[in-house]
């Protein structure tokens, strides 16, 4: 695999590494202030911080190999569509009752982590077609 095949792939985990990376900090950082603007318990948004921690650790993990392992992104890739669709499941199932704010940064969590997803899932395609 060229590097040039290899970047759309690369650029996709290390935006999912840095919005995590930033998501993070506030979660555990700002968790008291968080869960009074949203409505939510301070430790579902503290735990929600540190639940990151080591999903951040594999990212960086993946992305300081001069070409990320297949395995590696896959598990990315994964853990991602896990917390999009657990963010789903989560808000339908009432166990907690954010208020507005807190279904917009719950939602918006989830979509960004989709997002996240759909672009790693499409620069693993090129890599494997291209190599």
């Amino acid at each position: 695999m060229t590097p040039k095949q290899n970047d759309f792939l690369r650029r996709a985990l290390q935006i999912d590494f840095g919005i995590s990376l930033v998501c993070t900090f506030a979660l555990i950082a700002g968790s008291v202030p968080l869960a009074q603007l949203a409505g939510l318990p301070q430790l579902l948004v503290l735990g929600t911080g540190l639940v990151f921690v080591p999903f951040l650790i594999l990212l960086g993990w993946v992305l300081r190999r001069p070409t990320p392992p297949r395995s590696g992104v896959r598990m990315v890739i994964g853990l991602n569509v896990a917390w999009a669709l657990g963010t789903i499941l989560f808000l339908a199932s009432g166990i907690v009752s954010p208020n507005v704010f807190g279904y917009v940064l719950i939602a918006g969590i989830g979509v960004a982590v989709a997002v996240f997803a759909e672009m790693e899932i499409i620069g693993l395609r090129r890599v494997m077609v291209a190599g």
